[in-house]
């Protein structure tokens, strides 16, 4: 990353002469670098489907999530920097602990991405800190249905039908624009969002890696949890079977 001039990447406060903030654009390449998200808002609720990388054998299964809770009803997914993330996550859970306290009721998760995205955002105005490293996605099954939130390092927000990100978003996205979300039940939209994680994992980069898969929806009574044994069962065998089936096809061809 170039620009006219030098020295302007030191300070998150400081544009360079073309209105480039470099430590924002940094920051995004902390997400970029991460394991792969997909997240789907079906016509009943939203999936989450995250690609774990795991960089030793020595650790143990199910450490270090990406998957969380910010309250009964909303789910939070992260890609990018963990501590980072960390932050947020309890940035977010005061936010919706302080709204409940103050209304008397759960807070809307529009609210939530709003008061989260400004938090975000104040980090990229002063020198003396710096963006955070990850994208925070938010879901939630509401009143007026599911809704899915995402949350740049910028401390842009915006609502999704569906979203991938991570290294290999752009592979997933493509993947995410031939279904039709709309129609589509939650219980098969887990299953697609874990086809699309075993469909865009390299196996030549990153061997190994953990599949977390989470729902909020009609399904669980708009409860934000991590999805049945079964189903996950399920949705893992659909997505190994469908990568078999690719393969055989490329072999044929």
């Amino acid at each position: 990353m170039s620009s006219i001039g030098s020295g302007y990447d030191l300070s998150a406060s400081q544009f360079s002469p073309d209105g480039r903030v470099f430590q924002v654009e940094y920051a995004n390449k902390a997400v970029e670098a991460s394991g792969t998200i997909v997240a789907l808002r079906c016509k009943d609720g939203v999936a989450f489907a995250i690609e774990k990388i795991v960089t030793s054998r020595l650790y143990e299964s199910g450490s270090s999530k990406r998957i969380h809770n910010v309250d009964k009803h909303i789910g939070m997914a992260v890609a990018g920097l963990l501590a980072d993330a960390r932050q947020l996550l309890s940035v977010a859970r005061d936010e919706a602990k302080k709204y409940k306290y103050d209304y008397g009721v759960s807070i809307p998760v529009k609210y939530l991405a709003d008061r989260l995205a400004m938090y975000m955002h104040a980090y990229t105005l002063y020198g003396f800190v710096r963006p955070f490293g990850c994208f925070i996605l938010l879901a939630a099954y509401e009143s007026d249905g599911a809704q899915l939130y995402g949350v740049e390092p910028s401390g842009v927000t915006y609502n999704y039908f569906g979203i991938a990100v991570g290294k290999a978003q752009q592979t997933a996205k493509t993947e995410i624009e031939k279904l039709k979300l709309t129609d589509l039940k939650l219980e098969d939209g887990i299953k697609e969002a874990a086809k699309i994680i075993y469909q865009v994992h390299d196996e030549v980069k990153d061997r190994m890696f953990e599949l977390e898969l989470s729902w909020v929806g009609q399904v669980n009574d708009g409860k934000h949890e991590r999805v049945p044994t079964d189903v996950f069962e399920d949705a893992e065998k659909y997505a190994k079977a469908s990568l078999e089936e690719a393969d055989d096809d490329d072999d044929e061809m």
